[in-house]
């Protein structure tokens, strides 16, 4: 591992606590912290990394604490996951421009994602999503990319900003982005055309009202991503009051933990980025404590993952032959997580619900075995 300590900021949050300020089963005493000449993660299962840069949301805007501001939330909270390792590599230094603070966490990030870790950002605007996805693109993997997100951030601007980087990163050559998955977008703020024009390229957006409808719905999307990006301000207004540019409407706070939870369940994920979130509009932290419930759940998923069957296991799942319409297929269900493959005519399974199941066992066709058949094309 290369040294990255230049990357950072020269002191971690936990060094302005005084010892004994945790308990032994809080975070705060069981996450492996950079200090120092410590930073080592050849343990951790996740590493966590802060990056208060806000400068592609408003251009003067001063470098946010706010990554520390969860951090304060997150490790009062107590460690039901002893068998996860948590590392804590601090806060990306704020850089000369916005492009020097960009390049600092790619270079972090591609440097967790070659030891084979799971990358936790706390941003910071959500155009960092970017460096998400670059560190795949550098090493020329195609990918499935999820996002949270109120609004559709498909703006034509001279700059990357946070209302524009997907379409960077949905048109950018070369494209490493195989499918997109777009989850609680509200449809008074999205163009039609827009969504129209998406929707040619079979990429699959979940409107708030349809993802709320059925939560557990969004659990396979999340089971197919290589990473997921939220953003927070798809969660209303009134269970996380820093969402000052938010909406009276949104994803609750136990369904944003939710959705966090099936993230750290994928075997595929393997970046996770919470964006959006600036401490200084945070009425009495409550943001920042849903944040840090959300990571919470997120370990609690991951949790899930690591005793969860291989597909080739075959006595771990229950096999239910159904026909619909003209089609005979197999439905798997894991025997230890309870969760749902089908299989598509070439061969390959599939994560779904058991909603699916449920509607090709009375002979509908399930709108996912329809837009996977169609990406086959």
């Amino acid at each position: 591992m290369q040294d990255l300590r230049a990357f950072f900021e020269t002191e971690h949050f936990i060094e302005s606590k005084l010892p004994g300020t945790y308990q032994q089963m809080q975070l705060g005493t069981n996450i492996k912290c950079a200090t120092g000449n410590n930073f080592d993660w050849d343990d951790a299962d996740i590493v966590i990394v802060g990056c208060g840069e806000r400068r592609g949301e408003e251009e003067n805007a001063e470098y946010s604490g706010s990554p520390d501001a969860v951090r304060e939330q997150l490790y009062k909270l107590y460690n039901w996951h002893l068998a996860v390792k948590i590392a804590d590599a601090g806060n990306i230094r704020c850089g000369a421009t916005l492009g020097d603070t960009r390049a600092a966490l790619l270079a972090v990030l591609e440097e967790i994602h070659q030891a084979g870790k799971i990358a936790l950002v706390i941003g910071g605007s959500h155009d960092l999503t970017l460096q998400q996805y670059d560190v795949f693109k550098k090493a020329e993997q195609m990918i499935t990319v999820a996002a949270a997100d109120m609004l559709i951030d498909l703006d034509e601007t001279e700059t990357i900003t946070s209302r524009s980087y997907l379409m960077d990163m949905l048109t950018s050559q070369p494209n490493f982005v195989g499918h997109y998955s777009h989850i609680g977008f509200q449809s008074y703020y999205a163009h039609p055309k827009m969504l129209e024009t998406l929707d040619k390229m079979r990429f699959d957006f979940f409107r708030l009202g349809k993802a709320r409808e059925h939560i557990e719905d969004m659990e396979p999307v999340l089971r197919s991503s290589n990473m997921f990006s939220f953003d927070i301000n798809t969660i209303r207004y009134s269970d996380s009051p820093a969402n000052v540019h938010g909406s009276p409407n949104g994803f609750t706070g136990d369904e944003a933990c939710m959705l966090t939870r099936y993230a750290g369940m994928s075997n595929n994920l393997s970046s996770f980025g919470i964006f959006g979130y600036n401490s200084a509009d945070d009425t009495h932290c409550m943001s920042a404590i849903l944040i840090a419930q959300m990571i919470w759940y997120f370990v609690d998923g991951y949790l899930v993952r690591k005793t969860e069957a291989r597909l080739v296991e075959r006595e771990e799942f229950v096999l239910f032959n159904v026909a619909f319409t003209d089609n005979d297929t197999i439905f798997l269900k894991s025997k230890r997580t309870n969760r749902w493959w089908m299989k598509l005519p070439n061969g390959v399974f599939v994560p779904c619900s058991y909603n699916d199941y449920l509607l090709a066992s009375k002979g509908d066709i399930p709108e996912r075995w329809l837009r996977e058949q169609e990406r086959l094309l």
